[in-house]
């Protein structure tokens, strides 16, 4: 099964530690919750195949970029709860242009858009989720090793949206109406799911 990654941009989502009892009050960071639970869990597991990067862009100390990798993370459970607890350990922590590992699978920096995918573009072929794309039934087959990137429910604004489109394979959707953020990740993984059955 090929790896996989997901970069969500969180416009709002704040840089700072948080209250985990108010997440859309941390600049919507129950969207990116959300997006981590449907990348990572399967029933009883984790997909160790996955990666998630998200790029956090709130407040006077953006950006902060957080890294999760699938095949090493532990003691991380499907809910929001639980995730953002592992997201707010990660903002206590100093760091700065390269990634600072704060406990299992989950890492930190301050790389901005353009950083992140100058990287991850040497290790992934680049997909822009976005409503007006190709079918990605039309393209899945020939996807190896895919980084798809979606924005929180803002979307991606026009200054983001150039720099993807610099590096993006082919800008592509999942379906004909609007959806949210992680019910797309979770559709882009029944299509390459189907792949690999």
């Amino acid at each position: 099964m090929d790896r996989r990654a997901f970069l969500v941009v969180g416009n709002t989502a704040t840089t700072k530690p948080f209250s985990l009892n108010d997440l859309p009050g941390a600049g919507r960071m129950d969207i990116l919750c959300r997006c981590i639970s449907q990348a990572l869990f399967i029933s009883h597991g984790i997909r160790k195949n996955v990666d998630v990067y998200l790029l956090l862009l709130g407040g006077c100390d953006a950006p902060k970029s957080i890294r999760i990798a699938g095949s090493e993370v532990k003691r991380m459970s499907p809910d929001e709860r639980n995730i953002a607890g592992h997201i707010r350990k990660a903002l206590g922590i100093e760091c700065g242009k390269e990634w600072r590992k704060v406990h299992s699978g989950v890492y930190v920096s301050r790389k901005n858009l353009e950083e992140l995918l100058d990287e991850l573009s040497q290790s992934y072929k680049v997909y822009y989720l976005r409503e007006d794309g190709a079918d990605i039934r039309e393209v899945v087959g020939s996807m190896k090793t895919p980084l798809f990137i979606l924005g929180d429910h803002m979307g991606l604004n026009a200054d983001s949206e150039r720099i993807v489109e610099k590096y993006a394979e082919e800008i592509v959707k999942v379906s004909p109406i609007s959806l949210m953020a992680e019910q797309c990740i979770a559709i882009v993984h029944y299509e390459l799911d189907r792949l690999d059955s």
